[in-house]
Order: C-alpha cells, then structure tokens, then sequence
C-alpha cells in the first residue's frame, strides 16, 4: 500500500472503531449490561498495524466440511469449513480456517484463538467477519485484516451464546492487533 492508502486504510479503522465504541455506550442494543454502559469509555485496542493486514486468496475446499463448534454455554453449533488462509505472522507461515454458517453466504467467519488470548485479549478468541462488498479485492482476493478482530458478545455479558474457535484456529503466534481484553 502506499502511503496515502495506508493512511486511508488506518482511518478507516479507526472510525470503525469509533463507531463500535459509539454503539456500545449508547445503544439499548448494545452487549454491555445497562450499568456497565453508564461508565463506559470505549474499547481497548491493539495499535493499527499495517503488517496484521493481508491481501491473500482463499483456498477453497473441493468439499466443505462441516464442522460442529462448541459454544460458550456447553452448546453446539454447526459450520462448514469453507476453506484456509495461509499468512506470514512474526516470521512463521500460519493457516487459518474460514468458515460460512449457510453454503449460500457470501461471507466468511473466521474465529482465532492465539497466543494473546486469555492474557492480552479474550480468553476464548476472537472473530474476524469478511464481507465480499469491504473484504473482496476487484481480483477475487480477500482482505484477511487482523485489526479488525473483535471479542464476541459473550467477552461482555454471560447472558450471550458464543461459538468458539475451533481447534484448527488455535495459533501459535501472538496476533497483537484488534481489540483486547474487556474490562469492566
């Protein structure tokens, strides 16, 4: 990216972080529980990174899967894994699985666990969603942007059912970018 993009990209970042931030403080829809709203002053966030950033195909599976994935209340929920990514993360190639709820969807689920998780972020993983309209390269290509990680609801109330990461997405690397541990 050049320097004038890479500014645009970490603006865009941020305001969608802006945005969240916004919605979780103010909204009566928001996850946070209406007392800990009162004095909420936003999210804490890993610093924008370009290097957390991809632009990399997807390996599509000739024949996706499915998957059942427990979830945070001794639940299940069934997924099909869809296909893999393979990145560069602090020197070491990484695969990780994206995942579609519905063969028909055009977006992709892809749930981490790494080794931040359950010090510096969530200790059950984050979620990454990619949408073919904002994650899609002209050339078919998929943003796989780490910044964009995000604590699923149940990081903020228990009254929340939350699939987590398969196993397959457990990481040997710290992806220190996105959103970190909540702390009420």
């Amino acid at each position: 990216m050049t320097n004038q993009n890479t500014q645009q990209w970490a603006e865009a970042v941020e305001a969608q972080r802006e945005r969240k931030d916004e919605y979780f403080g103010e909204d009566p829809h928001s996850p946070l529980p209406p007392d800990v709203r009162e004095g909420f002053d936003g999210l804490d966030y890993y610093e924008i990174d370009p290097d957390y950033r991809f632009v990399v195909e997807l390996d599509t599976y000739a024949e996706p899967e499915p998957v059942v994935v427990g979830t945070s209340t001794d639940g299940e929920q069934e997924y099909l894994a869809w296909g893999e990514f393979t990145v560069e993360i602090s020197d070491e190639e990484v695969t990780i699985t994206a995942y579609k709820s519905d063969p028909e969807e055009d977006r992709l689920w892809v749930p981490f666990r790494d080794e931040t998780s359950g010090d510096e972020t969530y200790g059950a993983g984050r979620y990454l969603d990619l949408e073919p309209d904002s994650h899609r390269t002209d050339d078919g290509r998929w943003i796989l942007d780490f910044n964009e990680a995000y604590n699923p609801t149940c990081a903020y109330s228990d009254r929340y059912e939350c699939p987590l990461p398969p196993m397959e997405n457990w990481l040997d690397v710290p992806v220190e970018a996105g959103e970190r541990s909540f702390e009420q």
